[in-house]
């Protein structure tokens, strides 16, 4: 008997099966480009009710967010009551939300937006609500019923299970319930979702969670976050997962929570050079105008929401000195320096001494080739080309980002 043509098969299921085309159970199409919305916890944690919550929704709209392509509305943990009802089904908090989930999604999406909800693979929610084990498939016809376009899915209480298996099943039980809507895996990177939650959700977590800090966070409660820097320096080995429809997250904004000025300006620049979702976390309400700028700076937002898809990645590393290098659709390039060191530093830069090649999307940058004309992002004027030496002097913690277009 020929067994060659049986194991070429196995070969080409076993390879289809891995690369998650073959079983591929997600709602496809969703999140192109990283999501851009809100989420209540950063801010609020638990402390949340629907007239909070729609204050939250009006100042969306009234401080430019909408207008700047934020999308979600996102209740994080704490809507539900502490039990689920008579029939197993999950609870709006009758004193929080006296009208109901539904009319508060309602209300959501009246405004043009997208609306979230939180829930976690476990048996309970961070926060000792009803977690969604074993209850899969009803949560999600019920998520359905309200018009949820977002799901965030965490991963407390969830000893003993298996992370692969858990996202997987509920990520069927939101196509069966029939309702496109967005995964966000949230189990903190521990699995290495990036390897296998392609087929399963739209995000993913790459690391812990992260805290208004910069450079090192505070112990609070015998638990210590993580701060921009640490998770910055643990994705540049898993960029080559990410891509449209499927995203590395590093973690919600912690943008006008508390940090300076410009290790706010910092932290965005980054996560959007990083493709990250980008999920807003402060008050919308009591916005100052700095933070306002930051988070609706359409330049920078544009790096995230490059259609290319592609992260950047560390080109250079010394003396505290990074250069972060994102390519763009159309050939064009963006290129962010990082000062991480705790005084202000000169760079100079010799465009035509560094050529730039990216083997994962295929793109290259020859200097003395062509010349690019430079736009720097933050203070939205022209500096200069690639022909001549670029030169700036950096504070701490902050960043300069140019986007290169061919002249």
């Amino acid at each position: 008997m020929n067994i060659k043509p049986i194991k070429t098969i196995l070969i080409v299921l076993v390879c289809l099966f891995t690369s998650g085309t073959l079983f591929a159970q997600k709602f496809e199409g969703l999140a192109q480009t990283p999501p851009m919305g809100w989420n209540s916890w950063n801010t609020f944690q638990t402390n949340i009710d629907e007239p909070l919550l729609k204050g939250m929704v009006d100042a969306y709209i009234s401080s430019g967010m909408k207008d700047a392509g934020y999308t979600y509305f996102v209740l994080d943990d704490g809507w539900m009551t502490m039990e689920r009802d008579k029939d197993g089904n999950l609870v709006a908090d009758p004193k929080k939300f006296p009208n109901g989930m539904k009319e508060f999604a309602d209300y959501v999406h009246a405004k043009g937006m997208k609306f979230g909800v939180y829930n976690c693979a476990g048996t309970k929610t961070c926060a000792g609500y009803p977690g969604t084990r074993g209850y899969e498939y009803q949560d999600a016809r019920l998520y359905a019923s309200w018009g949820v376009d977002y799901l965030k899915f965490d991963w407390c209480s969830s000893e003993g299970l298996n992370a692969v298996e858990a996202y997987t099943t509920m990520s069927k039980a939101i196509k069966a319930a029939g309702r496109p809507m967005v995964f966000s895996l949230c189990e903190w990177g521990q699995h290495n979702p990036w390897r296998w939650a392609k087929p399963v959700g739209q995000l993913w977590r790459s690391t812990g969670d992260i805290g208004p800090a910069f450079t090192e966070t505070v112990e609070k409660n015998g638990w210590r976050p993580m701060s921009v820097l640490n998770i910055l320096d643990r994705q540049d080995s898993i960029r080559q997962y990410a891509g449209p429809g499927h995203w590395n997250d590093p973690d919600m904004l912690e943008v006008g929570n508390g940090m300076k000025y410009n290790e706010d300006k910092a932290h965005f620049t980054l996560w959007c050079m990083l493709a990250a979702p980008l999920m807003a976390g402060n008050d919308l309400r009591k916005m100052s105008d700095e933070t306002r700028t930051i988070l609706t700076n359409k330049d920078v937002i544009a790096l995230d929401q490059d259609p290319l898809g592609v992260e950047a990645f560390r080109y250079y590393a010394f003396d505290g000195i990074e250069i972060w290098v994102k390519p763009l659709a159309n050939n064009e390039l963006a290129v962010c320096f990082l000062n991480r060191s705790d005084h202000p530093q000169a760079v100079t830069y010799n465009w035509k001494e560094h050529a730039i090649s990216d083997k994962f999307s295929g793109t290259s940058f020859d200097f003395n080739q062509a010349t690019y004309k430079l736009r720097d992002l933050w203070t939205k004027k022209d500096a200069g080309t690639t022909a001549k030496t670029f030169s700036e002097v950096i504070p701490s913690d902050d960043v300069v980002v140019l986007r290169l277009t061919k002249e």
